[in-house]
């Protein structure tokens, strides 16, 4: 009677080592699904695209699309290279009618959102501002540059925010005096009440 138990537990041990995860590099490229859990406190360090865990190129949507599972958006990958006022809404719609990867439903970010594609570290000069590793292609960033956001600026209504992938400061844009890039997102909530 006391080999039985003995060896259950042999077994349960052999099941466990048999079916423990092994290490896995990042995958930079895949098809999904992905399922993100978008944590706003985390942060994923990039250093090259191949040991880069926080942005995939999404290869079911032509790779056209990157995932930032940083933050849970989805993003151009090639912003347009085109700019356009934001009043008379044409940069958000210039969105709205974005076909990206077959895929409709893209949106103006706000503020928060593209400004988390800066990176903040003051050792990091390279223009664009963004973080080393990361796969995006034509942002444009020479000055005076700027990408508009959907956020409107409290202290002047007849203004957004936007940013400058330059330095990855952001400003103050007059709706229909300047004139700025367009860089779409999926997912996330925008600035509209749901």
């Amino acid at each position: 009677m006391k080999r039985r138990p003995v060896y259950t537990f042999g077994l349960i041990i052999f099941g466990m080592i048999a079916f423990a995860p092994s290490p896995v590099k990042a995958q930079t490229v895949a098809p999904g699904p992905y399922y993100a859990n978008p944590s706003w406190d985390q942060t994923l360090a990039c250093t090259t695209l191949a040991t880069c865990p926080r942005f995939i190129v999404l290869s079911n949507m032509n790779s056209a699309a990157v995932l930032d599972r940083e933050t849970g958006l989805v993003w151009e990958r090639s912003p347009s290279t085109s700019t356009s006022i934001w009043n008379a809404f044409a940069a958000e719609f210039h969105c709205i009618n974005l076909n990206v990867g077959n895929r409709k439903g893209w949106r103006l970010p706000t503020v928060q959102e593209l400004a988390s594609l800066v990176d903040g570290d003051p050792a990091n000069t390279s223009s664009p501002r963004l973080p080393p590793g990361h796969p995006f292609t034509d942002v444009q960033s020479l000055s005076p540059n700027f990408y508009w956001s959907a956020t409107t600026a409290s202290s002047n209504l007849g203004a957004v925010w936007a940013v400058k992938f330059i330095d990855g400061s952001m400003l103050q844009a007059g709706k229909t005096l300047n004139t700025g890039f367009s860089w779409c997102a999926r997912g996330g909530q925008g600035v509209d009440p749901q």
